[in-house]
């Protein structure tokens, strides 16, 4: 298990990578969820607005 934690060297550059993807792909889909929910907001005033 040491073995593949260490990665054959380049645990140093590897961990931090995935890391840094994984925040990222975190960002994204955070992001992502708050722009539906202000759509749907939106869509629901200009709905009721025609009304």
């Amino acid at each position: 298990m040491s073995e593949f934690m260490d990665m054959g060297g380049y645990a140093a550059f590897i961990w931090p990578a995935w890391g840094l993807s994984v925040l990222a792909l975190s960002g994204l889909v955070v992001m992502a969820l708050a722009e539906r929910r202000a759509a749907a907001e939106r869509l629901r005033r200009l709905e009721s607005d025609e009304a």
